[in-house]
């Protein structure tokens, strides 16, 4: 603007000489001014910058990542702030205006969701700063290179943990189911009450006291349970971003830490159409982190995955009955058909509960308006879709398999209840 003012000066300069004097005037009052501005901003570092990032980040969830900046001046200073952000999330244009007066501090937070596990690089950290006379910018670097690691929902395994601890699961649609048993669980002594079991009643403690006592037990503890996810192309399926895969990997953290806080014994196993991996079931405080680890490392493959290897294993690995929660996907009844002889004498050794996934953008088909003969066409073979999912269901309950057929974003809320329900009925 003063450039083009001084420009405009001397262009009039043409008409009216005594404007030409007035005109180099100027010039000089702006060249001192922004030698002035310059100096100003390179005598000394004048603002520092620091990036704070997580350890390590959670995915699918919303990390707060938070810039703090220091103004040495004694004047305010209008930063421009531009943050490389890693490759993966593909945000070219990064930038915060940021006013800090003198000899203060500011913070800016800002929050990014990864939807895929592995590393993210950070890049620079660049700081364009200038005076109230915004003539000349001054280009700062800091936190250049930082890499971070992004591993399973570990926020969402915390959110699941809590409530666990505070063993009322109070989450909308969470529910937990209480199984008053005959094991060898003791849990206490309680009056007796219509409907208790006569088999329960402890005739010691009913001498000692006026009415009837009944001993009360709990269900059994310190039993085996695995995850089993299903690592074949059906799982690269993306929804909202994320894949059926790491959907899949959320849940089995957060699931394995509420299983471990229930005392019971935890594994993992993961199968494609090769050699299957499998992590021994333990109550050990270490497991959860053993569990996180190879969790992270897993990766989709794209080829059919192969059941028959799974059962082998199964068979081969796992020795003691266990409750097998296989996270997997079914789109069609032949893909079922191929698969249901091996899950049908899986069942028969262990207690096997089959995730498979609703296909949520079917459902929108569904639920628009048709208005013509190809969004009617369209409308009705998404019906056929979904009433297939429901049938696939159906006929695995029919044959002594458990089935939690769940939207992906309800899968970790859905997947725990179940798990609850088993417990309480004893099925284990």
């Amino acid at each position: 603007m003063a450039i083009f003012a001084i420009a405009v000066t001397f262009l009039f300069s043409f008409w009216l000489p005594f404007l030409y004097t007035i005109s180099w005037i100027l010039s000089v009052v702006f060249f001192f001014l922004i030698l002035m501005d310059a100096a100003t901003l390179f005598s000394k570092p004048g603002v520092t910058a620091k990036r704070l990032v997580p350890e390590k980040l959670s995915n699918s969830d919303h990390n707060p990542v938070l810039v703090q900046v220091q103004n040495n001046f004694n004047f305010k200073t209008e930063i421009e702030l531009i943050d490389e952000l890693p490759v993966q999330f593909q945000k070219r244009d990064f930038q915060k205006v940021l006013l800090v007066k003198g000899r203060e501090s500011a913070k800016y937070e800002y929050s990014l969701r990864p939807v895929e596990r592995g590393e993210y690089h950070f890049g620079k950290l660049n700081l364009y700063i200038s005076t109230p006379l915004k003539l000349v910018k001054k280009r700062l670097v800091f936190d250049g290179d930082q890499e971070v690691k992004v591993y399973p929902s570990f926020i969402q395994m915390r959110k699941y943990d809590f409530m666990a601890i505070d063993n009322r699961l109070r989450q909308p649609g969470l529910k937990k189911i209480r199984r008053i048993g005959h094991t060898q669980e003791f849990e206490q002594i309680k009056e007796y009450v219509p409907g208790d079991d006569v088999r329960s009643i402890n005739w010691k403690a009913t001498a000692k006291q006026a009415g009837l006592m009944v001993n009360q037990y709990q269900e059994e503890k310190a039993q085996p349970v695995f995850s089993v996810i299903d690592t074949g192309r059906v799982m690269k399926m993306p929804f909202e971003g994320l894949s059926l895969l790491d959907y899949a990997i959320n849940s089995t953290l957060a699931f394995s830490n509420v299983a471990l806080q229930k005392k019971d014994k935890t594994g993992l196993l993961y199968f494609s159409n090769e050699a299957t991996k499998i992590i021994p079931s333990s109550s050990k405080k270490t497991q959860l982190n053993i569990i996180l680890e190879t969790l992270y490392k897993i990766k989709t493959e794209y080829l059919d995955s192969d059941f028959g290897l799974l059962f082998a294993w199964v068979k081969k690995k796992i020795n003691q009955r266990s409750l097998l929660m296989i996270y997997t996907n079914f789109e069609h009844m032949n893909g079922l058909n191929r698969n249901l002889p091996y899950l049908k004498a899986l069942a028969k050794q262990h207690v096997v509960v089959v995730i498979f996934f609703e296909n949520t953008e079917l459902e929108k088909v569904i639920s628009r308006k048709a208005d013509n003969l190809p969004n009617i066409a369209h409308q009705t073979i998404a019906e056929d879709f979904s009433f297939e999912k429901r049938l696939m269901a159906k006929k695995m309950h029919q044959n002594g398999i458990q089935t939690v057929l769940t939207k992906p974003e309800d899968l970790t809320m859905n997947t725990i209840n179940k798990y609850l329900e088993i417990k309480a009925r004893g099925l284990l």
